[in-house]
């Protein structure tokens, strides 16, 4: 049964993806009325993410930008669905790339690379690196399951287009020692705003106004693989059109002191973040976990978190 679903949905999207970007575009501004004036999706906590993240913004400054992200996401749901059918060259002049030659010094001398990038719209597009870098190296994405297996299947094909693997988080580590043991080079996206886990956390980094708790582990496998660590920073140019630059944090990762890289990049994505706020996805809970609740309920053994 879940099998004929998927061809069901799959037909579906498929058939909406061929048409014209002009026409997803309409869709959208039909489906943000809804999704933001009629039903306020997550909006209690949008609004509560800006405001303790721009406490010198006006309110009519805060509603604007709220106003404005509700328009992203919805672009970002009708773009998606516009990649299962985008040609290269359409993705080509609407997803561009600057300072390509940063990933070729360090891929030319067979070093591999650990890109550090955000939840910025629109961040599925990302998958077209492949398109601008050598054929030879190979390109991975750290990849979350989705709850829901028929949309998982539907999100890893729009994602593998063209050419990047999709890597569970718990096969990250094995692969890229996989990758250097076979003298491939490798530039593999890690997407590294999500909310750790509390087992997970092991460094706070002060970002956006707030004490945050951040996942430390792609720092930790660049280190092991002597990889150099790039930023990609993305902004939007005009509706449907995006320019992704990479910037070099360093080639020399051992160099660095513990959790440095990560709160390079933190700083980074803040800059990002800052410079077109309503770009990132505010609509995800970024800060549950709070420091006072991790003291109360966990400790540092040997360098392992066990509750208390």
């Amino acid at each position: 049964m879940k099998q004929v679903l998927y061809y069901i949905i799959s037909a579906i999207w498929y058939l909406f993806s061929l048409l014209p970007l002009r026409i997803h575009y309409v869709l959208s501004d039909g489906i943000y009325l809804i999704v933001y004036r009629l039903i306020g999706y997550r909006v209690k906590v949008v609004r509560n993410n800006l405001e303790k993240s721009f406490p010198e913004k006006t309110e009519k400054e805060l509603r604007e930008i709220e106003r404005k992200f509700y328009h992203c996401l919805c672009d970002y749901f009708v773009e998606t669905i516009k990649m299962t059918t985008m040609s290269e060259k359409q993705m080509r002049r609407r997803m561009t790339y600057k300072g390509v030659d940063v990933i070729n010094q360090c891929t030319n001398d067979k070093q591999s690379v650990a890109l550090y990038l955000g939840h910025i719209f629109n961040w599925e597009w990302i998958t077209s690196v492949p398109l601008w870098v050598s054929p030879d190296l190979v390109c991975g994405q750290l990849y979350h399951a989705l709850e829901n297996p028929i949309f998982d299947k539907l999100f890893l094909n729009i994602r593998q287009r063209w050419g990047a693997e999709c890597i569970a988080l718990t096969d990250v580590l094995r692969k890229t020692i996989e990758y250097k043991q076979q003298n491939k080079v490798s530039i593999i996206g890690y997407i590294g705003d999500q909310v750790p886990h509390w087992n997970n956390i092991h460094h706070w980094c002060q970002f956006l106004n707030h004490d945050t708790p951040v996942m430390t582990g792609s720092e930790r496998i660049a280190i092991k693989n002597n990889q150099a660590l790039v930023y990609l920073d993305i902004r939007r140019v005009r509706r449907g059109y995006y320019e992704a630059e990479f910037q070099l944090m360093t080639r020399n990762p051992k160099e660095l002191k513990e959790f440095e890289a990560t709160d390079i990049y933190f700083r980074k994505l803040e800059e990002t973040i800052r410079k077109q706020p309503e770009l990132w996805l505010w609509s995800h809970n970024r800060w549950k976990r709070t420091r006072e609740e991790f003291n109360e309920r966990f400790k540092v053994v040997d360098g392992k978190v066990v509750p208390k």
